[in-house]
């Protein structure tokens, strides 16, 4: 079994920051978590690819819209990644939800193997 919780949501203003945490729990090391990473859903909308990091490797990939204002990083002895989001916008709120998975090139296109069940609210007022 997997786990995944994550924490940090909240509401802020345009151009603030917020930061994200994710942590795995249970069965932490094995192939189908090599790679965590973060997705976002806005209501009405499909659920998105955020960012995704290696958890090994270091290697990072982000979508397009967070290039520049999102940092993925990850703490390997708390099984803890982080999601830092500057010069937020107003479409960057929605829920947002930590993912696992095997590669950080599958995730980009929206593959994981592990998901959280209840996600983080992040709301950014104009």
């Amino acid at each position: 079994q997997v786990q995944l919780v994550e924490s940090g949501g909240g509401l802020v203003q345009a151009g603030g920051s917020l930061r994200l945490s994710c942590a795995l729990s249970g069965r932490t090391f094995t192939f189908n978590t090599n790679v965590m990473g973060w997705f976002r859903q806005a209501p009405g909308k499909e659920r998105e690819f955020v960012a995704a990091m290696g958890r090994f490797s270091g290697t990072t990939v982000y979508a397009d819209p967070v290039k520049g204002r999102f940092t993925i990083s990850r703490d390997n002895a708390k099984n803890t990644v982080y999601l830092q989001m500057n010069s937020l916008k107003p479409e960057d709120t929605a829920v947002y939800y930590c993912a696992a998975g095997t590669s950080v090139s599958q995730m980009a296109t929206g593959s994981f193997a592990h998901y959280s069940a209840q996600g983080t609210q992040v709301t950014v007022s104009s």
